[in-house]
């Protein structure tokens, strides 16, 4: 299985990063092709709603910047995981960007799973970006939830939380 990874945490060594990680290394283990992108480090602008997309542009969007590289990945992966910390509610700002610029292709056909991975200092903190999930991405989509990992607090970056998402990665 080819995995689409988008970490939207701007901190290389942060907790959403050593979940990631941690994922990765269990998927890989288990034989899939696993592609993380940190898109904090992408320039990936905004959608402007100019719906080039979908009058001339025949699924292509009209910015031409990072975007352009996970396109392709989006499309030609089985399952995509977003990971990101929440920030004030909701996904990072940069992930959020990304998820909506693939309104550009709609529904990416062959993604049959998906999966989400979140970190914060709180643990009441993820219902908003759980609801987006499954309402924009998993129900939109019309695609499996595979799982939705939190760690807060203590659990950030414990040897607990790494071996749950190692597992998680390593059963698929």
């Amino acid at each position: 299985m080819k995995i689409l990874v988008l970490n939207g945490s701007p901190h290389v060594s942060g907790p959403t990063s050593d979940m990631v990680g941690a994922f990765a290394d269990g998927a890989r283990e288990a034989g899939h092709e696993v592609n993380i992108y940190d898109v904090t480090r992408m320039n990936v602008k905004g959608c402007m709603a100019c719906e080039y997309c979908h009058t001339k542009g025949e699924g292509r969007c009209a910015i031409q910047d990072d975007m352009q590289q996970l396109y392709p990945e989006f499309l030609s992966s089985d399952m995509i995981v977003f990971a990101s910390p929440i920030y004030f509610f909701t996904l990072s700002a940069q992930l959020q960007a990304v998820i909506h610029r693939t309104y550009a292709f709609n529904i990416p056909q062959n993604v049959k799973k998906v999966a989400l991975i979140m970190s914060s200092g709180s643990k009441y903190v993820y219902s908003a970006a759980i609801t987006e999930y499954f309402q924009s991405i998993v129900e939109y989509w019309g695609v499996e939830n595979a799982g939705i990992f939190t760690a807060n607090g203590k659990q950030n970056k414990s040897p607990e939380k790494h071996e749950e998402l190692y597992r998680f990665g390593k059963s698929l």
